[in-house]
């Protein structure tokens, strides 16, 4: 690659990173491009011209999120040797509104939602990261079931019901965080996933925590 079209890249992925802080603190209807822009240190003109559209900005700045935390798994979770169990707990605080990425990531899923509902052109996109968040967690429920960590089950009703709980008590938390605190909502789910799983509580927890 170019030093030209590194510059672009770094100058693209600028903008998403903007994007996805703005949008979670704003929201898509009110987001303003000339603020995205002051964010990330370019031109309003540079944001125009790879977003057409909020709609578009909005599922660019979903997918970049997407993104970075398959990366983020890939040097983590690969790096240590974590059961299946720890893995799976490492992925619900991925999933829940902990301070920082966690909580803005889960506000830009809620803008997705709402905006999804009204605008079906959103619908497909929205099914297709569900595809893929599923997938990543149904796999690490798959190993532990075959390697006995796990008692037997279906892998993918497991998979569907943990989302659902994510899904749930994530928001819940954002509005209503004095009705279920954070790390009660995570104990929460981890609870009912420990007794699905024939596992402990426990052992959803990394070394040292």
């Amino acid at each position: 690659m170019t030093s030209t079209g590194a510059a672009a890249v770094a100058a693209r992925d600028r903008i998403l990173e903007a994007a996805c802080d703005v949008l979670a603190a704003e929201g898509v209807d009110d987001v303003r491009i000339a603020r995205i822009a002051t964010h990330a240190g370019v031109s309003p003109a540079l944001v125009h011209y790879h977003f057409e559209t909020r709609e578009a900005l909005l599922t660019e700045a979903l997918g970049h999120s997407f993104e970075q935390l398959g990366d983020l798994r890939t040097t983590a979770a690969e790096d240590e040797q974590w059961t299946a169990a720890q893995r799976l707990g490492w992925m619900i605080d991925q999933s829940l509104p902990f301070p920082g990425e966690g909580e803005r990531d889960v506000r830009l899923w809620l803008e997705l939602w709402g905006h999804a509902a009204r605008r079906p052109e959103l619908r497909a996109f929205a099914a297709q990261l569900y595809e893929r968040y599923d997938a990543w967690i149904e796999e690490v429920v798959q190993e532990g079931m075959a390697s006995g960590e796990f008692a037997a089950g279906d892998a993918r009703d497991v998979t569907r019901r943990l989302v659902a709980m994510l899904d749930g008590v994530g928001p819940r938390v954002l509005v209503a965080g004095d009705r279920l605190p954070l790390e009660a909502a995570r104990r929460l789910v981890v609870r009912g996933l420990a007794t699905e799983l024939g596992v402990s509580e426990e052992a959803f927890y990394l070394r040292g925590k």
